[in-house]
């Protein structure tokens, strides 16, 4: 059996919670395979909303098996409290959520270590979430890294004391005055540790391919966007992962040839969080408009996200490097009331019109071209079926889909789940 794959297409906060939370009916595993708790996978359902950090988007389905994979970072203290907020749903997180031994473990010294790195940039920094991601990938690359198998060892803090020492040092490097106690943060660690090693840890890429061979449906989770890969995002203003379709392939240990359908989402416009350029970035009222309805708050820092038009020159880019087959838009209803909407189709750059995304996208460089539809003013949440779509937002699509040369199969009018349409 093939395995699909989700991942978002822009830079990140595209509403892949949601959807795997939809299609997860159609799915027996869904396995994240990068990223860590500085993806904030929202899910609103019964009136309830919902924000994962690590936990697959799956977790809520009670048929499906739910896979934390080797390539994702995990923080226990963090991984702790999403299971705490479980509790109250009576969630056999035991039996419903497997952990690879493979993943590494996000310590206390690598969120110092990301917090001092990030002080030392002054203006230059990142707009890192100061989760450790960065740090612990660092350690990884660098063979220096903690696992979760790790910790089924009788020296796992013997080795934990050894590395953070190491970070201790790194720290006292930068000099850079960052307020810590070190004891308490180990502490609550050590606790979130016990926590985590009650669950079922596996060794995944195994429990996959066996999975595979019985004919088990899987899906795929990305986290952060396709803008954000550390080889293909907008770098350095992006995470530490593989954010694309490869991702899934070295941080689940899936062959590429066992890739099925690959699902891109985006949204009807383009958000931002953190540093970084954005072309078709807005600085008047309609971007504040964009934030202000489509309550535009990153889910795991609550930072304001910064708003524009839908570039198509980026979309197109991520669409060609992950090789989608169907496309998901989402917010179309954060668009109602717009009288004129506009899509960036190629770049001015440096003196020439491009319509490919360039190695160097920031300001100086690039100023969008755009192309102006009409928009449309019906309230689009209630609305229950493709028929019922305007003919506005028809035609916005069809201009999409031809641009991009994918279908767009589900167009999203609201966080609820069943606030999705089927095309």
């Amino acid at each position: 059996m093939a395995v699909d794959l989700l991942l978002g297409l822009q830079w990140g906060d595209e509403g892949k919670g949601k959807i795997v939370d939809v299609l997860t009916k159609n799915y027996d595993i869904i396995a994240r395979f990068q990223g860590g708790p500085n993806a904030g996978h929202t899910l609103e359902f019964d009136g309830i909303k919902h924000v994962l950090h690590t936990i697959p988007s799956g977790i809520f389905h009670e048929k499906a098996l739910n896979i934390v994979g080797n390539g994702v970072v995990i923080d226990p203290v963090i991984f702790k409290k999403e299971l705490d907020n479980l509790e109250k749903f009576n969630i056999d997180i035991k039996s419903r959520l497997l952990i690879s031994r493979k993943a590494h473990l996000i310590l206390p010294t690598h969120r110092l270590l990301d917090a001092a790195s990030e002080t030392s940039k002054g203006k230059a920094k990142i707009g890192s979430t100061l989760k450790g991601i960065g740090p612990t990938y660092m350690d990884k690359t660098g063979r220096n890294g903690m696992r979760v198998g790790d910790l089924e060892l009788d020296n796992w803090k013997e080795r934990y004391r050894s590395l953070a020492n190491k970070h201790q040092a790194m720290i006292n490097f930068y000099d850079v005055d960052i307020q810590y106690d070190l004891n308490e943060l180990e502490e609550e660690f050590c606790t979130a540790v016990d926590v985590l090693k009650k669950l079922t840890f596996i060794d995944s890429e195994e429990y996959i391919h066996q999975a595979q061979k019985e004919g088990k449906t899987i899906l795929a989770e990305g986290a952060q966007g396709s803008l954000l890969d550390i080889d293909f995002g907008t770098y350095p203003f992006v995470t530490s992962s593989n954010t694309t379709a490869a991702g899934a392939c070295t941080g689940l240990g899936v062959a590429p040839n066992k890739i099925g359908e690959v699902l891109g989402i985006f949204k009807a416009y383009t958000t931002r969080v953190g540093s970084g350029p954005f072309p078709t970035e807005l600085f008047d009222k309609t971007g504040e408009d964009m934030g202000r309805i489509g309550n535009e708050f990153g889910a795991t820092t609550g930072r304001p996200r910064r708003c524009g038009w839908l570039d198509l020159v980026a979309l197109k880019y991520a669409v060609q490097v992950n090789g989608v087959t169907q496309l998901m838009m989402m917010k179309g209803d954060v668009l109602s009331g717009f009288k004129t909407l506009k899509v960036c189709t190629s770049y001015k750059y440096n003196g020439e019109v491009i319509n490919h995304l360039p190695f160097n996208i920031e300001s100086d460089n690039v100023t969008p071209v755009y192309t102006e539809l009409k928009g449309w003013d019906k309230d689009l949440t209630k609305l229950t079926s493709a028929e019922e779509l305007p003919e506005e937002l028809n035609n916005y699509i069809d201009f999409l889909e031809k641009a991009l040369e994918v279908p767009i199969k589900i167009v999203s009018v609201g966080p609820d789940r069943t606030q999705t349409i089927y095309r």
